[in-house]
């Protein structure tokens, strides 16, 4: 989806809701995202912890250790 398609898209959804708590939530989200500096998480994280992000992330491209949808659903059932 490029830019136009994806812009267009967020004003029909927007426009779908009706609830005002929700877009006061999707208002603030948006708010926060487009006026954060790129980076400005990563480097609030200390050295060990972009460390385990870093691994985390390499684990979760490896399908051996991936469960799948339903199988995480039944272990936090008592969750959801």
């Amino acid at each position: 989806m490029n830019t136009i398609e994806l812009k267009k898209n967020i004003h029909l959804l927007i426009d779908s809701i009706e609830n005002e708590n929700l877009l006061a939530s999707f208002y603030d989200l948006i708010k926060k995202r487009s006026s954060a500096k790129e980076g400005q998480l990563w480097n609030r994280l200390t050295y060990q912890e972009q460390k385990e992000l870093i691994s985390a992330l390499g684990e979760s491209e490896n399908p051996e250790y991936l469960i799948s949808h339903d199988e995480m659903k039944k272990k936090h059932n008592k969750w959801l």
